[in-house]
């Protein structure tokens, strides 16, 4: 697995990370602790060391996973976790004040194991709280040695901003996929500018890119997806038409639809660290494929005709969440 450096401080992480939710929260039942475990080992000896985790996936379970899956490779990983939410439980609401930062940190400390986290996130920026009050609270932690680096989740431009002015900013994690593209509006290149790193999650549209999900597909009532208006059943009708556009061009180049997706993330920049996840062993190796895969220039012009000509049907966040996203 080649390595990539994220933001001015060149933290450098594996080229696909693997994103830990799913294992936990998020899209269904959780699974069991040996097959988490056995999943992040698997991922490790794929040549992964970027992981990425949170209070809120479970709560507090999926830091608990990790710390345990990854505890006699400590030394060798980058554990990424994120803080902001009352009690760790996004629907409560948010809570980024420097106290709650300060408890969240030791508690996830200890969750995973570990004296260090590498990367901290905001999860999702607090508007009761000014984000400088934030990036200082963090910067003391770097001080005393508990956190590394500094990151923000879905954060706008201003935030972004205002936030590296006070402490640099090493990573900007948001959704970023063939199906979701608003970042390269102003987000991409704000981050190019800044010298942050850009981490995509869903970087294979909550897995509706990799073909296996369709109008018949069915969500449980603990499946995020199942409230997700994209995710309606016209919306998956309508855009299989870019998943089937998708299969052509994978067939083309004897991959598979997922390790297009990744390997198009990759393309656009050298600070683009996407990190999908998933529960099966069989998935992980698919998208770790994805890094040997190389598209020339014409191959993501052609992408590009593509992508214009299916446009994607369907909000990606019901409203009740959009607005917590790019403040």
């Amino acid at each position: 697995m080649q390595t990539r450096s994220l933001g001015i401080d060149e933290l450098q992480v594996s080229a696909i990370g693997l994103g830990c939710m799913g294992l936990s929260y998020g899209y269904g039942p959780a699974v069991s602790e040996a097959d988490g475990m056995a999943l992040i080992r698997a991922a490790y000896d794929g040549g992964v060391t970027f992981f990425d985790t949170a209070e809120a996936y479970g709560p507090y379970a999926n830091e608990e996973l990790v710390g345990k899956a990854l505890a006699d490779v400590r030394n060798d990983v980058v554990i990424a976790t994120k803080f902001g939410f009352i009690d760790g439980k996004p629907a409560s609401g948010l809570d980024s004040r420097p106290e709650t930062i300060r408890a969240v940190a030791e508690a996830s400390l200890r969750r995973l194991g570990t004296d260090h986290i590498d990367l901290f996130y905001q999860h999702r920026v607090d508007p009761n709280v000014p984000i400088e009050d934030v990036a200082g609270t963090v910067r003391d932690l770097i001080a005393e040695g508990k956190v590394r680096h500094f990151g923000l989740s879905e954060a706008g431009a201003e935030t972004i901003r205002r936030a590296h002015a006070v402490q640099p900013v090493t990573a900007l994690q948001s959704e970023y996929s063939m199906w979701w593209r608003e970042p390269e509006a102003q987000i991409l290149p704000l981050c190019a500018e800044l010298g942050i790193g850009f981490v995509p999650f869903s970087p294979l549209g909550k897995g509706f890119l990799t073909g296996a999900i369709n109008a018949q597909t069915t969500f449980g009532e603990d499946d995020f997806r199942a409230v997700v208006p994209r995710f309606e059943e016209a919306n998956r009708r309508a855009n299989d038409a870019l998943v089937q556009e998708l299969k052509a061009i994978a067939a083309h180049h004897d991959a598979t639809p997922a390790q297009i997706a990744i390997a198009w993330l990759l393309a656009q920049s050298p600070s683009i660290v996407p990190i999908p996840g998933t529960t099966k062993r069989h998935r992980l190796d698919e998208n770790l494929g994805a890094a040997r895969l190389d598209l020339d220039e014409n191959d993501l012009a052609g992408i590009g005709r593509t992508l214009a000509a299916f446009p994607v049907a369907g909000d990606r966040y019901p409203a009740s969440i959009a607005g917590r996203v790019g403040r």
